[in-house]
């Protein structure tokens, strides 16, 4: 074999953010005293510094491909990568406060949280199992440590190890099938696993696809592999909620799209009725389950589940090439909207428990009289979640629809029914948060007051809320990030 190519400057991103990472854990070592503050200022600015090579590679507009197809830098692999750094950043500016305020804080949190954005960066160029698979395991093993990081914390002990025996659980399933995939094939990468599924395949080989998006579903808490979820959201400390709602599960996404398009289309049979089950199962359970939740963070997991689902609808109705790059463009567009909206609804979480010290729904209860700013901020996230012009959410929605339409499939449209009922369905447990925040009695605090909320979770809720305004507004920003990324599909 040859001496492998390598490509520094579509590396780069990956090389930054494991230079940010190191340094970060050695500065912590370090210095004892100053690295309190630096390590995360390290590791906001190294994720921001990783954003630059992913511009420039986009302005370049080549396709860079590596080690014999299994890594690929081109429009997609730069649209998932923007995105997860801007997520971890966002996620740093959560935890900034949140992390150094407790009697938890190590500059290990950091170091975690940037090797998972890592992984998720590697994630999106993968082009073959093996690379998947690694790439999804750096994902999700410092996810492990963060939600068990309040290590005194029963409750999250138990966010930790629920979480740790479903992942390990969902990776071996997943692997299993993986390893199924490369038998039958001969391959890993998807590109020629793609030639043997337009053939003529033995049953095993749609067991094969099932146990791999099997595997798959866990990582996106899709119905009925869903159960870890509230529990782990409910235990981990709320800036890693927020990081494993959106940025775990998206990894997981990419990872289903990727092996999908490139891997699975052409053999629609064997994937496309497990994810319109999938689909169709997260939306009712989700929806439903969150209706009964008093505690926003609860709601907030159900409700991320429902959303999951809404983001598997367009890939389930694109199982021929009319229909294909829509619902490829649909599934990236409600992606990069639910990050945003998501991220937004935690940052507002996350100021309201600094203040009440809870997260039950009735905490809420006034604050649109106590501290009418954030009650409008977080108003937005919620009617932003149930799809409420002019706000981003209604965007989500509509992409979601248009593959339903051009589907056109008898499944087609009893999926986007389905969709459209329980999206009327979400609005009621968003909405009860909204009546509480403006038309119930301000929550007594005693002589505790209200504490200032800290200019890092400011600045995470200003971010988030410009995106979701915008946006809804000026929709087409998002459209051309999802046609430029599936140009080639």
């Amino acid at each position: 074999m040859g001496t492998p190519y390598f490509d520094y400057h579509a590396l780069a991103p990956v090389i930054v953010l494991a230079a940010v990472a190191l340094l970060a854990l050695v500065v912590d070592f370090v210095w004892k005293d100053g690295g309190r503050r630096a390590v995360p200022q390290i590791a906001g600015i190294g994720l921001l510094l990783a954003l630059i090579p992913v511009f420039t590679l986009a302005a370049d507009g080549e396709t860079r491909s590596m080690f014999g197809g299994a890594f690929v830098v081109d429009n997609y692999a730069l649209a998932f990568a923007g995105f997860f750094l801007i997520v971890g950043y966002v996620a740093v500016l959560m935890s900034y406060d949140y992390i150094d305020e407790g009697d938890y804080y190590r500059g290990e949190y950091y170091v975690l949280l940037v090797t998972s954005v890592l992984g998720m960066v590697v994630l999106a160029s993968a082009r073959d199992l093996i690379t998947i698979f690694v790439a999804i395991e750096t994902v999700t093993l410092p996810t492990f440590v963060l939600a068990g990081w309040r290590k005194h914390d029963t409750r999250s002990n138990e966010a930790a190890i629920k979480y740790f025996i479903i992942g390990v659980l969902s990776s071996a399933v997943m692997l299993y099938g993986m390893s199924l995939i490369f038998g039958l094939s001969n391959s890993t990468l998807l590109s020629e696993i793609g030639s043997v599924a337009s053939g003529d395949n033995p049953a095993l080989f749609a067991v094969a696809i099932f146990l791999t998006l099997a595997g798959f579903a866990f990582k996106v808490s899709a119905v009925p592999f869903h159960f870890w979820a509230p529990d782990t959201y409910q235990g981990a400390p709320l800036p890693v909620t927020a990081f494993l709602s959106v940025a775990s599960k998206a990894a997981g996404f990419v990872a289903m799209l990727s092996v999908v398009a490139l891997g699975f289309f052409a053999s629609p049979n064997s994937w496309q009725p497990v994810i319109w089950i999938l689909a169709a199962a997260s939306i009712v359970v989700g929806n439903l389950a969150a209706l009964r939740q008093t505690d926003v963070v609860r709601m907030l997991a159900y409700s991320s589940v429902a959303q999951g689902g809404f983001i598997l609808v367009p890939l389930a109705v694109s199982g021929d090439n009319d229909a294909a790059r829509a619902g490829f463009q649909g599934v990236l567009v409600y992606i990069l909207i639910y990050a945003a909206m998501n991220m937004g609804a935690f940052a507002c979480v996350i100021a309201n428990a600094r203040r009440t010290r809870s997260t039950e729904i009735q905490s809420f209860s006034g604050l649109g009289r106590s501290n009418p700013a954030m009650a409008v901020v977080f108003t937005v996230f919620l009617f932003s979640l149930a799809g409420i012009p002019p706000f981003a959410g209604w965007f989500a929605k509509f992409v979601m629809f248009r593959a339903v339409l051009d589907a056109g499939t008898t499944a087609a449209v009893v999926l986007g029914v389905l969709a459209a009922v329980f999206s009327v369905v979400a609005f009621f447990y968003y909405g009860t948060v909204i009546r509480r925040m403006w038309f119930h009695a301000p929550v007594d605090l005693g002589d505790t007051g209200s504490p200032q909320v800290p200019g890092a979770l400011v600045a995470a809720m200003a971010i988030t809320t410009t995106v979701v305004v915008v946006i809804g507004v000026y929709p087409q920003l998002f459209a051309k990030i999802g046609d430029l990324a599936f140009r080639a599909t």
